[in-house]
């Protein structure tokens, strides 16, 4: 008997002190919170007079009904301003709903002769079964010189001459005030710049930046069709009311061949005759900053004509060099005499271009005795028989 009395001690111990260790681990749920709270990040500032300040304010329903709720500003010095503006405009109510937040602003207007000192502001919001209020002690400071920087997202671009180098950069005004930010640009000679919105095409010059506020630009600089390969940096310079920030940026412009084809001494003509071969010599040259590599050649002539080249490929032209090749052109046998368009062709790895040559085609001397001949045959047959029906 007293071994079961002391096994079913052991066993209600053991219960206790589970339920114990359990009532440890599980924390006291805190009760949930209710009613209507007025707050914002920034309950003690600094305004400078003469310019506009804003103050951002959340009107918070935690767990109630949504109510109107009626708001006003008390204790507004003489010739101040405080206006609160929801969506941007100026509102007198809000109402959140349950759980959500409303957000609002406290703009302050003080007028440039106000006394240096803290004023205390009281925003109120009041309705029916709810009221609450935020103080917010406001200070005038004194008036801080501009200041402006300026970063690059990525200061070192990379192309070809024909590229467009779009630079982003981030202009922040950390400033007291509002400013009205100048943009300019210093790039190597014979090279664009533009500025403009960053996710916008229209052009700036200037670009205005609220106080403590920063906003991106883009700068599009275009170098010049014939730029040699080599890096080129551009600075960049922002500036506001004696406030000045700069940084630079670099483009690195990999060299590209340009091709030029045209005949010996650029004659873009040539003379050739129907069912005949014609060897017409034409010249490639490179007039970029890299070497040309594997320049084929190729042509598009009238029907029935060929085109051939001797020779088909080009392997290198070196930048400012040139190379000749031999345009072997066999107009149709069937061609009448004339003028005839021959588009010739040389491409090399995405570079290509191409000439129109002006052919005048003639055709062989035997076959015009061989025509005047027959018009000749023509014609006797056609007088004897005149003359042999006219006696009839």
């Amino acid at each position: 008997m007293q071994a079961k009395n002391f096994i079913l001690s052991g066993i209600v111990i053991l219960a206790l002190g589970a339920a114990a260790a359990q009532a440890q681990q599980t924390p006291e749920q805190a009760p949930p919170i209710k009613g209507v709270y007025l707050l914002t990040d920034y309950p003690a500032l600094s305004v400078q007079p003469g310019v506009s300040s804003t103050v951002p304010l959340r009107l918070h329903n935690y767990g109630l009904p949504p109510e109107r709720l009626t708001l006003s500003v008390e204790g507004v010095p003489q010739g101040w301003t405080a206006t609160i503006l929801g969506g941007g405009q100026p509102v007198a109510a809000a109402m959140p709903a349950t759980g959500k937040d409303v957000s609002l602003s406290l703009r302050l207007d003080v007028p440039e002769g106000a006394k240096s000192g803290t004023t205390n502001l009281t925003v109120h919001a009041k309705g029916a079964s709810q009221s609450v209020a935020l103080p917010i002690a406001v200070s005038l400071a004194k008036d801080l010189p501009a200041r402006l920087s300026i970063k690059p997202q990525l200061p070192v671009l990379r192309g070809s001459p024909r590229s467009s180098f779009d630079f982003q950069f981030t202009i922040r005004n950390d400033s007291g005030r509002n400013l009205l930010v100048s943009l300019a640009a210093q790039a190597p000679q014979n090279f664009g710049t533009t500025f403009t919105e960053a996710y916008g095409s229209q052009e700036l010059s200037s670009v205005p930046i609220e106080a403590g506020q920063s906003k991106d630009v883009k700068l599009a600089v275009r170098p010049p069709a014939r730029v040699g390969a080599g890096e080129y940096p551009v600075a960049v310079t922002v500036s506001s009311e004696g406030a000045r920030a700069g940084t630079k940026v670099t483009m690195e412009v990999a060299g590209q061949p340009t091709l030029r084809l045209a005949g010996r001494d650029g004659v873009v003509s040539a003379r050739a005759e129907a069912g005949n071969q014609t060897s017409i010599p034409i010249v490639i040259a490179n007039e970029g900053t890299a070497a040309a590599q594997a320049i084929e050649l190729s042509g598009t002539a009238p029907s029935g004509w060929t085109v051939e080249f001797e020779p088909k490929e080009i392997a290198r032209i070196e930048p400012g060099q040139r190379a000749e090749a031999q345009v072997l052109l066999t107009p149709s046998p069937k061609s009448l005499a004339g003028d005839y368009m021959t588009t010739l062709r040389a491409s090399s790895r995405g570079e290509s271009v191409s000439s129109d040559f002006r052919i005048a085609v003639s055709t062989s001397t035997y076959w015009g005795i061989a025509g005047a001949g027959i018009i000749g045959i023509a014609l006797l047959i056609m007088v004897g028989a005149i003359a042999r029906f006219g006696r009839r």
